[in-house]
């Protein structure tokens, strides 16, 4: 199922996508309109698809994309949302990655990549990896992982990292 919500946020619009079924097997939004949207949530779900995820995409209503929305702007924390989530598709070693990161990198803070990796035993790389394939955006924090000497990438716009950082407050990373 798929369900799609419009909200405002420091005067601009985000449309939240989330694909479910009992829990959240997905997440993508925009800030640049639904054909944008549209095209994230293609990607995603051939992704999900990739990884062998069931994707059935006839719309549903959902309180999911609500929930998305009260954890970026901080009406909930994001260890709560974890529990929404179904991990479907993801290796043993990114679901590690993503609950460690959503657990002990709380809002208004970020972590380097290499600093991320040392904590989990890891490779800055393999760290980096598994924020390109978090299915779970805004949830999952992966915005808040930076690279030791900039704000590092971000899918699906560097924008949006920087927008998603200065919601939370963190300003060193965005100017």
């Amino acid at each position: 199922m798929i369900t799609i919500k419009s909200f405002k946020i420091k005067n601009r619009e985000i449309l939240i996508a989330v694909i479910f079924d009992k829990k959240i097997q997905g997440v993508t939004f925009s800030f640049d309109g639904r054909e944008f949207l549209q095209e994230r949530m293609t990607s995603l779900t051939q992704y999900l698809q990739k990884r062998g995820v069931n994707v059935e995409l006839e719309e549903k209503e959902s309180s999911f994309p609500e929930l998305v929305y009260k954890i970026l702007i901080g009406d909930i924390e994001n260890k709560k949302g974890l529990k929404d989530l179904s991990f479907e598709g993801t290796t043993a070693f990114e679901k590690k990655v993503y609950d460690t990161l959503t657990k002990k990198v709380k809002r208004g803070e970020v972590i380097t990549y290499g600093n991320l990796a040392k904590m989990l035993r890891s490779s800055p790389r393999a760290i980096g990896g598994a924020m390109k394939r978090n299915p779970y955006p805004i949830i999952v924090p992966c915005h808040r992982v930076i690279a030791s000497n900039n704000i590092g990438n971000y899918t699906p716009k560097r924008e949006y990292k920087r927008f998603l950082l200065e919601i939370e407050g963190v300003k060193k990373w965005i100017s």
